[in-house]
């Protein structure tokens, strides 16, 4: 059937406006997607820009080097080395057992190292490079070149690790570095990424953990480009990191090594020495000591169970963490303190009959007979025990106590070494507050003599001794400098203490040491010019019952180790002009006039001469037996060009 013109004519009008219809959509969309493209390409190209970059490079982190310490004359003890060590990316390894088993063939790789390396690779994500071994030879690393195509993700690196070139002399000053652990990030707040990076060191003790950040410095970058995968293609650039700051200390490293050579023979010690003018510690030693290069790396179970099994503690460092019973070295703070109260003068006397009673108890000076009439002077050249505890009644604990603090006594001193102890200095309300008991008489007088509730440590002592030498509130200093910036002295004015009372403590301790009925005369120092003044101490650990006073006192040599009395020196030199103040405790060592004064009188000479003491300085009829014991001594060759790693 025809179609009429008319129907023919309507059809094509509704095409025509469909068509345009649809045109006019196409149109549309076709503008639209020209617009967005133009938008993506024109205004938003930075941004799509940086989306793509961000695709294909990743940003690594480069450690940096970290800061190093040298002593005050600017030897190291604190340095970077290089290390060569082998690491494995296990994204690119495919199987990593089997190609540990062949790597495993070329060279030979510790279990328990390796066993920390396979728990580390499974935690970290499969493109992030995880060492497997470090501290290897050259030799070593060539190999492993060599079979490079058999060993896939294996890659021989070299980077720096710690070094302490003196070992053990500096091992409880410097402290250590070791890989940072999961406690180590669990317990310190620090949201550096470097602390991410697998078997990164940082301090653990000693200056090392103190200056941590200044001496970790800032991280550098390296940017890589990666496939899709993750896997490396080719370094595109680097930014170097900011290396740490470097430290000098204010330790002599020679005066340092023969402190611990002098203290080893020892079994259990420690010996501060200090500059009388500037607070600065020449040395600290303690001993046992340890090896802090085996830290580094990270220690064995069985190397760390031998060194925290061991009962005389070398991991310890008892010049700063250890707290003792003072002993007959706190008289000269009870002196001043009678002294300073107006109720004693230099030549008030006391009379000793061996003991003092007080109630229906006896408190026993050490020379059993007693020491007779005695004055300020004879007290501390002799170490009358009865003396103290009179003096003690009349003054007061409150006072003895104010007295001694301004001594450094009870004091936490901010020094950056680990877990510095600040001892006990007690009064009344310390005993209330602690105890919650009444302050009584025979507290005081067990204190007069450094023994009852009073705790100290060699730094304590050595700063006392100091303050005593020179009347001033000098503070210990460790750190000499930081990059080359010196660091304040501080604590340099006047205690405010009476000047002669300061003279008649002094001349009472020069009696200690050089005159013949003193106890420590035996170690005094013959040169005129360089003579000392001390003071003894033994402090006991035990108590000695009435019975035993009876049948006569144990001797230590027939007691155990652990029950044996402290011995304690403590010293400044040259008597007219101080310099230097020294302080030794042997734990358990027996009597201070016989122990620890001959320590202390080595260690003094060592620091007026600046090297092994000259024979002329001592006795003479202790000239052989001194030149046999200074050839024994494990002393070293400490003179070292300075190392700076840096690369």
């Amino acid at each position: 059937m025809r179609r009429s013109p008319k129907d023919t004519e309507a059809s094509s009008r509704k095409i025509t406006r469909r068509g345009l219809v649809v045109g006019g959509l196409q149109a549309g969309m076709l503008g639209a997607l020209g617009w967005r493209m133009r938008q993506m390409q024109v205004e938003q190209a930075d941004e799509f820009r940086l989306l793509a970059e961000e695709n294909r490079i990743n940003m690594r982190l480069i450690a940096p080097a970290r800061g190093l310490i040298a002593d005050r004359n600017g030897i190291p003890v604190a340095e970077n080395t290089q290390n060569y060590r082998i690491v494995i990316v296990r994204e690119d390894a495919g199987d990593v057992d089997m190609v540990i088993d062949r790597l495993r063939q070329l060279i030979y790789l510790d279990p328990e190292e390796l066993e920390r390396s396979l728990r580390e690779i499974k935690r970290r994500s499969p493109f992030v490079p995880v060492t497997l071994t470090d501290q290897r030879s050259w030799e070593d690393i060539a190999t492993v070149a060599v079979n490079a195509p058999a060993l896939p993700g294996i890659i021989p690196d070299v980077g720096l690790t710690r070094y302490y070139p003196l070992g053990a002399d500096f091992a409880h000053v410097v402290g250590y570095v070791g890989p940072v652990s999961d406690y180590d990030l669990n317990r310190i707040e620090d949201d550096d990424p470097l602390l991410q990076i697998p078997k990164f060191q940082i301090g653990k003790t000693g200056v090392e953990n103190k200056f941590e950040r200044p001496l970790r410095g800032k991280a550098g970058s390296k940017r890589i480009e990666v496939n899709a995968a993750g896997r490396v293609m080719r370094e595109l650039g680097r930014d170097a990191g900011i290396a740490g700051s470097d430290l000098q200390l204010t330790v002599d490293t020679a005066l340092q090594n023969f402190t611990e050579a002098r203290l080893s023979l020892i079994n259990s010690a420690a010996a501060v020495v200090m500059d009388t003018r500037n607070g600065d510690l020449l040395a600290v030693g303690s001993t046992p000591t340890f090896d802090p290069n085996a830290f580094v790396r990270g220690i064995s179970v069985q190397d760390y169970a031998e060194l925290t099994e061991n009962k005389y503690r070398p991991l310890a460092n008892k010049a700063v963490q250890g707290a003792y019973p003072p002993g007959s070295t706190f008289k000269m703070l009870v002196t001043l303190a009678g002294l300073d109260s107006g109720e004693i003068g230099p030549e008030d006397t006391f009379y000793c009959p061996g003991y003092h009673e007080l109630g229906n108890r006896r408190f026993h000076c050490w020379k059993r007979g007693g020491h007779g009439y005695v004055n300020l002077e004879k007290s501390l050249q002799q170490s009358c025990d009865v003396y103290y505890y009179e003096l003690a009644q009349k003054v007061g604990i409150d006072k003895i106590a104010e007295v001694a603090r301004k001594f450094g006594m009870g004091e936490r001193f901010d020094i950056p070494m680990s877990a510095v102890t600040a001892g006990i200095m007690p009064d009344k309300a310390w005993k209330s507050e602690r105890y919650s008991q009444d302050w009584r008489v025979g507290d005081s007088l067990n204190a007069s003599i450094g023994q009852g509730y009073v705790l100290s440590s060699p730094l304590q002592l050595a700063v006392m001794t100091a303050r005593l030498a020179s009347g001033t509130g000098i503070m210990p200093r460790l750190v000499k400098s930081i990059d080359g910036v010196e660091t304040p002295i501080e604590g340099a004015e006047s205690l405010g203490f009476n000047e002669n009372h300061m003279r008649l403590v002094r001349k009472g301790m020069y009696a200690v040491s050089n005159t013949r009925r003193g106890t420590a005369y035996s170690s005094r120092i013959a040169d005129d010019q360089l003579r000392m003044a001390g003071k003894t101490g033994t402090s006991q650990v035990r108590n000695i019952t009435v019975a035993e006073r009876a049948r006569g006192v144990t001797s230590n040599a027939d007691l155990p180790w652990e029950r044996r009395d402290h011995a304690l020196f403590v010293a400044y030199a040259p008597y007219d002009n101080p310099a230097i103040s020294v302080s030794v405790v042997v734990e358990h060592g027996g009597g201070g006039s016989s122990v620890a004064a001959p320590v202390a009188r080595d260690i003094m000479l060592f620091a007026l001469h600046g090297k092994m003491p000259p024979l002329e300085s001592y006795p003479s009829n202790q000239r052989a037996g001194i030149r046999e014991l200074q050839r024994s001594l494990p002393v070293h060759d400490v003179v070292r060009p300075v190392r700076s790693d840096r690369a």
